[in-house]
């Protein structure tokens, strides 16, 4: 693959931008974000927008005048002002504000960790999570993005899809992600367990992202055309769990995607 910066080694990220600082500064927030360790230095930055050291400098400092990054010695990790603006977003978000009011209200899963997340290509963003459960808060937190495929709510999700969408993300011999001996391992077992969704009405993730925990997850109808794809989950401790316990999670689920999706009733 040609690396398109080798044309252009002067220009980097952000030159056929009508606002280059913003997408560089956009690219930084991003690098920050996905870096395993959290944060990165002058250098790694510079790297990563292909432009000069002396460029990046200049961005990170206005980025760090705004509290959109802090910088901790040599290295630099995303500021506390985010959380103030990812904040901001979620309280205007009339889905998330219904969600907390109706797991607070319900009989099941005000006693349960529940989720509301968003479809982004081929993984979901946790929008929201409602603590009713202490002992599975090892599971995906606000802001965290996991792959559909490992996820109940990533699967009810795309199985709404068409299945010529679902072949285009997905090929029968794709590898999947995995993260415990229960994670689905190809496409072709991803669009098996599909069509046992699609036929149920909800998603069952059996330990296959989280050992001992299972969760359920069914999706929020589309409010508009261009209307955000919502999926609400919960998750239950595998020890305890039983099939009734899951009917009554399932139905308050479905009565809560009702909610949000069509909130005249």
């Amino acid at each position: 693959m040609v690396d398109s910066r080798a044309s252009r080694p002067n220009d980097g990220l952000g030159s056929t931008s009508p606002a280059p600082a913003v997408t560089r500064a956009a690219a930084v927030l991003e690098a920050l974000a996905g870096s395993a360790m959290g944060r990165l230095t002058l250098s790694d930055l510079a790297r990563e927008l292909g432009i000069p050291k002396s460029s990046t400098s200049n961005l990170l400092l206005a980025l760090e005048e705004a509290r959109l990054i802090s910088r901790q010695g040599a290295e630099y990790t995303l500021g506390r002002k985010l959380v103030e603006l990812g904040a901001a977003y979620l309280s205007r978000l009339d889905e998330v504000q219904e969600f907390y009011r109706f797991c607070e209200q319900a009989p099941t899963l005000s006693g349960e960790t529940v989720r509301i997340a968003m479809l982004d290509g081929t993984n979901v963003i946790y929008l929201a999570r409602y603590e009713g459960h202490p002992a599975v808060r090892l599971t995906s937190n606000i802001g965290d993005k996991m792959p559909v495929s490992l996820c109940a709510v990533g699967k009810a999700l795309i199985a709404r899809l068409h299945d010529h969408d679902i072949d285009a993300m997905f090929a029968d011999d794709a590898e999947l992600p995995v993260l415990t001996p229960k994670s689905l391992r190809t496409g072709a077992e991803l669009k098996a367990q599909l069509r046992e969704i699609r036929e149920k009405g909800y998603a069952f993730e059996d330990e296959e992202s989280t050992t001992g925990v299972v969760c359920l997850a069914v999706s929020v109808p589309t409010r508009g055309a261009h209307g955000p794809s919502l999926g609400l989950s919960v998750t239950a401790l595998k020890a305890t769990y039983s099939e009734e316990q899951g009917a009554q999670m399932v139905k308050e689920l479905n009565e809560l995607a009702r909610s949000l999706g069509n909130p005249m009733g």
